[in-house]
């Protein structure tokens, strides 16, 4: 129970490293976030020895292997979930519980919030049998892609939404795909709850020195910019972006890294595009600024994005966003108002959406700001802590 006198203590339960990924993101920043409200302690499970906050108690899961749901940089030669044995699941599963039981031993919290629908929720009911340590479940959509990939791991998951105080998910289209997956039964616990920014990391104007130095640093065009960040796998639908390059009356700047890298880089050199830059990993500092010197932001995934955490990054920035209407990108995005929806894997809508904001400085300026107006009331970190902090209590109790 919260209490002005004793701090809740607080165990965020993952299964992958931090860095690299949307989810990562939402653990490492919620956690510091919760941190700053002095209301809890918290602790941070996962199989990573990366320190993120010396504030935070780290804890690092020796796992024998790291499965994905999805592609994902720094895990590139990691099997998926479906490519797994029934043997290396259990083999997983037994080495997650001894992991997981170990520091719950150290840490004894009160609370475990699980990220991700998988093992990790599975040990988690497994835990509340034993322990009776209550638990949250947070579904972040890509675990659902795997589940509904292969149902071996539906009773499973099943059970341990079973046993959560509370289940919450990243949009509303995640929830939907979530009930609509497990049933009705789990209507009244599910609530959602998305991920953010920290405000004070986007200020609303950067300075035009740091401008200079960004596009000097990347040796970047003084022409218009459109940029893409995030993770260079097949969902995400970079090669629409490059397709569409050639109409595009500006340069393109794709950050990031992952498997279809080289076949980007391939593309590009094959179709002798000339206004595409591929700057590969660069670090979130360096990012923030990278998204102020922009002109549009572009997400063409070809997936139910659960809600991608850089539209919204770019959305605090104050920049117009074209993207496809997958998943639970509606959530921030409205069609004209401050940014472009376009069809999936065409194109030809890309860049006829660019080009209408790089004619218009007056209009993308406009959508800007209503892109951030959208992101500081609704996305920030303290606005979701507080969305959590009920949902916390209600478990303690």
């Amino acid at each position: 129970m919260i209490s002005q006198q004793k701090k809740l203590r607080v165990l965020m339960l993952y299964d992958f490293p931090l860095k690299g990924g949307g989810s990562g993101a939402y653990v490492e920043y919620l956690a510091k976030r919760l941190l700053d409200t002095k209301r809890y302690e918290v602790g941070v499970a996962s199989p990573d020895k990366h320190i993120i906050d010396p504030r935070l108690q780290h804890f690092f899961l020796k796992l024998p292997q790291v499965p994905v749901f999805i592609g994902r940089p720094g895990l590139e030669r990691s099997k998926r979930y479906s490519q797994l044995s029934a043997s290396e699941i259990a083999t997983l599963y037994a080495s997650f519980i001894q992991e997981a039981l170990r520091v719950v031993g150290e840490f004894r919290p009160e609370v475990i919030h699980v990220h991700h629908m998988m093992v990790n929720a599975w040990v988690a009911n497994f835990i509340r049998s034993v322990y009776g340590i209550h638990y949250i479940l947070t579904c972040h959509g890509s675990d659902l892609f795997a589940i509904m990939q292969d149902k071996r791991f539906f009773r499973l998951t099943r059970e341990a939404m079973r046993g959560a105080d509370a289940i919450t998910a990243v949009s509303g289209d995640t929830r939907s795909k979530l009930l609509k997956l497990f049933g009705g039964e789990f209507r009244g616990k599910t609530r959602t709850i998305p991920g953010g920014i920290r405000a004070s990391m986007f200020p609303e104007i950067m300075p035009p020195r740091t401008r200079q130095k960004i596009v000097s640093l990347y040796g970047l065009p003084s022409s218009k910019i459109a940029l893409f960040t995030g993770r260079l796998i097949s969902e995400k639908g970079v090669e629409y972006l490059i397709m569409a390059a050639s109409k595009i009356h500006g340069h393109v700047v794709i950050a990031g890294d992952g498997p279809q890298k080289k076949i980007l880089a391939l593309m590009i050199k094959e179709r002798k595009i000339t206004n595409v830059t591929l700057l590969g990993q660069i670090d979130y500092e360096a990012l923030i600024k990278l998204y102020y010197v922009a002109d549009v932001f572009i997400s063409p995934s070809v997936w139910d994005e659960p809600l991608g955490l850089t539209i919204i990054e770019a959305m605090a920035a104050g920049k117009p966003v074209v993207v496809t209407r997958r998943g639970g990108v509606t959530m921030a995005v409205k069609d004209g108002v401050n940014g472009f929806f376009v069809r999936s894997r065409n194109a030809t809508d890309i860049a006829s959406e660019v080009n209408k904001l790089f004619a218009n400085p007056a209009l993308a300026e406009k959508m800007g700001r209503k892109a951030r107006e959208v992101v500081l009331k609704r996305f920030t970190w303290a606005e979701i802590a507080k969305r959590f902090e009920p949902v916390y209590r209600r478990a303690s109790y």
